[in-house]
């Protein structure tokens, strides 16, 4: 089963020449999802040769422009490409507010249905399930009111023995069924076991976004033991207090929140403008969690 996650833009509030703002994509099992869409974030997808026609479903952390500003235009091109699949977007209530008043005085027509999900940006719950994968919401602590987001891998497919089914003259029509843990019955009534047609499947993924917090214990429970997490380190430590005033996470900080969340791996992103070069900042969220990396633009992280 795929989970692919592919860096759109990591600055925070101002873009620079070579950083853009918050927008990523992921990939799960050919389900095509977008967390946040900052200024420019379709511009990105073209880039990397992601076609904006597979969308089918856009999380947004807040209504900050850095998070939001690109998401009318990516609708207003898909529709002008005469999309026709459902597009489902999922924020706080106030982000309906700003698209509604836009596509009205704009007189948009959409030719898809765009399908909004209020989520409540002060509760934990499930907000999209479906056969592999569903998503969380948590609270996270900004300026404005702000969700995290918790992607797990639901079901795992089993990885097919090839050799096995063309041996035993198995019908490729017959694949999926048998990935999804199935036996197959042959056309004279005899039953094949699952086991023998397959391997093993590995244990469910997951990837938590903490996009723009200041750090709070209740964020670590929230992502606990999660595979993947991705979060903001906007500011060097010695900016603690420019961090606090803003309500923003240091480098420092979130290899913290790795470390107290006991998670496997840790993307860090959001950095301000101030800093050219991002080494320092890896250096110290490794001070704190080792396992880090920086979620550098155009990068794609297969999550296994």
């Amino acid at each position: 089963m795929a989970f692919e996650v592919t860096i759109l833009g990591n600055s925070s509030a101002s873009p620079t020449l070579n950083r853009h703002p918050s927008g990523q994509y992921l990939n799960i099992c050919d389900n095509h999802i977008l967390i946040d869409c900052g200024e420019g974030t379709q511009m990105q997808l073209q880039r990397y040769k992601i076609k904006k026609s597979k969308l089918s479903h856009i999380f947004i952390s807040h209504v900050h422009g850095d998070h939001i500003l690109g998401l009318p235009g990516l609708l207003l091109s898909m529709n002008l490409m005469k999309h026709e699949q459902p597009v489902n977007v999922y924020g706080p209530k106030e982000l309906f507010e700003i698209l509604d008043v836009f596509f009205k005085h704009s007189e948009t027509d959409f030719s898809f249905p765009l399908i909004y999900h209020a989520v409540d940006p002060n509760e934990q719950t499930i907000v999209l399930e479906n056969l592999y994968f569903r998503v969380k919401s948590f609270p996270l602590y900004h300026r404005v009111p702000t969700i995290g987001y918790l992607l797990e891998e639901r079901f795992m497919l089993k990885k097919l023995n090839v050799d096995a089914c063309q041996k035993l003259k198995v019908p490729f029509t017959h694949f999926n069924d048998i990935k999804m843990g199935k036996d197959y019955i042959t056309a004279d009534g005899k039953k094949i076991k699952n086991e023998e047609l397959t391997f093993p499947s590995t244990r469910p993924i997951s990837y938590a976004y903490c996009s723009d917090t200041i750090f709070d214990e209740r964020v670590i429970k929230a992502i606990e033991d999660a595979d993947y997490l991705y979060h903001e380190s906007t500011f060097m430590h010695d900016k603690l207090d420019r961090a606090i005033k803003t309500m923003h996470t240091t480098a420092k900080q979130a290899g913290m929140v790795a470390k107290k969340a006991n998670v496997n791996q840790l993307l860090i992103g959001h950095f301000s403008s101030r800093y050219e070069d991002l080494t320092p900042l890896l250096e110290e969220a490794k001070s704190e969690f080792p396992n880090t990396r920086l979620a550098l633009e155009g990068s794609t992280f297969i999550l296994e």
